[in-house]
């Protein structure tokens, strides 16, 4: 019987790799990541990359000579990146569906009154999403909210979109089709929905242990809009995702989301945000994206310990993170 129990075990030690994360452990990567990722960068936020410290110096606390960005913000607060993440998380794990007109109305509570915000207090927000909340509050639609000239691509809705690919269950179509439309509240212009849409495939194919996810989820997404359509042309002539991915950590959409391929190559979580944020601009956002990749490519254990301790914010989204979770 002893025999027979020791040969079972070693069977399923060969079929199972334990130095993978699970699945839960996934998750919660891709959750903390994106938070530490933007708390991060909050003080780094603005800065060219040659006024950005060398990446053993980049910390929650900023080298002491280090002119920071948001001084009167603590050390390890997330920004908006990190709470428009969270409300869209919420508004999921309440509505059971993807409910624009209820995140509109989060999205907007937090702006006005703090919601999600650590401290309560809100210190960065982007012009378009501004427009675009006070177009919703006038009494706009919010699927039709956001503005959708060529001119206004920038990457509010790619940076909260990750809780979107870590809590659907429907199929690629469904989930590229969900994270177009929840881009539309704030960033109406097929460019950044088309963003949002690989962003999630790309998250979906990580979670689920798949090599080359970002590659597999141009694919997807290809495989997913018409011939000839305009989504194609943005898609070929824009965003160009075969092009090598270098980016300069700028406020455009295409730009963060090439800007998150390209440090993805770090071997670890903190080379990965550290690489993000040594690359200037808009830091905050530049990890908080590419965090939540690695996070979920690395697994929760691989975040260190210090910033995960030093995150404020926690009773915030750790109940958020726990229905998540149960989910399975």
């Amino acid at each position: 019987m002893a025999s027979r129990i020791r040969k079972s075990l070693a069977r399923w030690f060969r079929r199972v790799d334990l130095t993978q994360p699970t699945r839960a452990q996934r998750i919660e990567g891709g959750i903390w990541g994106l938070l530490v990722g933007d708390a991060l960068g909050v003080p780094y936020e603005f800065n060219p990359p040659d006024k950005i410290p060398t990446p053993d110096l980049i910390e929650f606390e900023p080298p002491a000579e280090f002119r920071r960005s948001h001084r009167g913000v603590p050390p390890g607060t997330w920004s908006d990146d990190g709470a428009h993440a969270l409300c869209l998380l919420a508004s999921l794990l309440d509505c059971d569906r993807l409910d624009l007109d209820d995140l509109g109305r989060r999205l907007c509570d937090w702006q006005q009154h703090g919601y999600l915000a650590v401290d309560g207090i809100v210190f960065d927000v982007g012009v378009q999403t501004s427009r675009a909340l006070q177009a919703f509050r006038s009494g706009t639609p919010a699927i039709h909210s956001g503005p959708n000239d060529v001119g206004e691509n920038g990457n509010g809705s790619l940076m909260r979109v990750l809780p979107l690919a870590l809590w659907h269950r429907g199929s690629d179509a469904e989930l590229v089709a969900d994270a177009q439309q929840q881009s539309k509240i704030t960033h109406g212009h097929p460019r950044a929905q088309l963003c949002c849409a690989l962003y999630c495939l790309w998250a979906r194919y990580t979670l689920n242990g798949m090599a080359d996810p970002s590659r597999l989820a141009v694919a997807g997404v290809r495989g997913l809009i018409a011939d000839g359509s305009p989504e194609q042309a943005e898609l070929e002539f824009h965003i160009r995702p075969d092009d090598e991915p270098i980016g300069k950590g700028s406020g455009y959409v295409v730009d963060s989301l090439r800007s998150a391929r390209m440090v993805l190559t770090g071997s670890n979580y903190e080379a990965v945000v550290r690489g993000a944020i040594r690359l200037g601009q808009d830091t905050d956002t530049t990890a908080c994206v590419a965090g939540g990749i690695a996070g979920l490519r690395d697994g929760v254990d691989a975040i260190p310990q210090r910033w995960r301790d030093a995150l404020r914010g926690q009773e915030l989204f750790r109940p958020l993170l726990d229905r998540l979770l149960a989910r399975g």
